[in-house]
């Protein structure tokens, strides 16, 4: 497989064109296809080149707005899911005032946080000591992010608080989380006792371009096994994956957020975040962007935030 671009699809026609003109006997028909080619394919090149430059890294953009990307809204008149063009608003808050902001053409939280630390370097000209976040933001990248500029990450990850709930250990009892983890040999134990061996370890890339490392362990025997078909679904041997480096982000994240001062920032995280967004939707009616454009819906949400700011203070 080669890149097609504009010049390749061009001089393939041209070269078509000069064979094919040498020869009268070619039919009608392939002539007609050729004129077709000639007229059509290298503009479509050129202009499906043109929207890949729009699209970035992004699944899809607005064409009445180049900079948003369609996202599954929240208030949906409708009910029926759309998709409708978007931004992703991030703010950091501080007792309920907006101390930064920035705007993303991506729908998930997870792929926010490097820019929006960016932006509040570039404001303040330093970085954070303390940061607490929901669970949007837990990933292995976002948790590396963190450690590499020494800031103290109160972060939720994904199944964080559905781990505080008792109810918690009787669900997926055999899970991979429930399986006890051998470090001397480097196996796991499986439901039944069973050494589950390490077969190798392979990496992979995210969205946006993260590398992470998964280790796989395999089971001996799961065939006369009395839980197959209840400790796992696949044929043969039951194979589990394991991202080592995530899950001590995970663990270390875990006592972050269960110490006194982790459950102090949680609460506070509440009361502190959400209530701005509910204020400047509910309370003031803005529902919708009246501009387009990353750069002026950047200066139109820095408007609603400085009057966020100003009814704060003046309350």
């Amino acid at each position: 497989m080669t890149t097609i671009d504009k010049e390749k699809v061009q001089a393939t026609v041209d070269k078509l064109n000069k064979v094919l003109s040498d020869k009268p006997s070619v039919n009608k028909k392939m002539k007609a296809k050729l004129r077709y080619v000639t007229k059509n394919y290298p503009d479509k090149i050129a202009q499906y080149e043109k929207q890949e430059a729009i699209l970035g890294d992004r699944n899809s953009y607005s064409k009445t707005d180049p900079d948003a990307t369609f996202m599954r809204m929240k208030e949906d008149h409708m009910k029926n899911g759309q998709l409708k063009p978007a931004y992703n608003i991030q703010i950091s808050t501080s007792n309920q005032y907006i101390v930064n902001y920035s705007i993303h053409p991506n729908p998930t939280d997870t792929r926010t946080l490097f820019g929006h630390l960016k932006q509040h370097e570039e404001s303040f000209g330093k970085t954070l000591k303390t940061l607490t976040a929901d669970a949007g933001y837990g990933s292995e990248e976002n948790y590396t992010l963190l450690q590499m500029k020494d800031i103290q990450g109160y972060v939720k990850y994904n199944m964080f608080d559905k781990e505080q709930k008792k109810s918690y250990g009787d669900k997926k009892p055999f899970s991979v989380d429930k399986l006890h983890y051998n470090s001397l040999q480097d196996c796991y134990i499986c439901p039944m006792g069973q050494e589950m061996n390490y077969i190798g370890t392979f990496k992979q890339k995210t969205s946006t371009g993260f590398e992470q490392e998964i280790k796989k362990y395999q089971a001996k025997n799961c065939t006369n096994c009395p839980l197959n078909g209840a400790c796992h679904k696949s044929q043969g041997n039951r194979i589990i994956q394991v991202n080592e480096k995530l899950e001590t982000y995970k663990d270390q994240a875990y006592e972050l957020l269960n110490s006194d001062v982790g459950i102090t920032k949680r609460k506070r995280r509440c009361h502190d975040v959400e209530p701005v967004f509910a204020n400047i939707k509910q309370n003031h009616g803005f529902r919708r962007f009246m501009l387009r454009g990353q750069e002026k819906v950047t200066i139109e949400w820095g408007l609603l935030a400085i009057a966020q700011n100003l009814r704060k203070k003046a309350a």
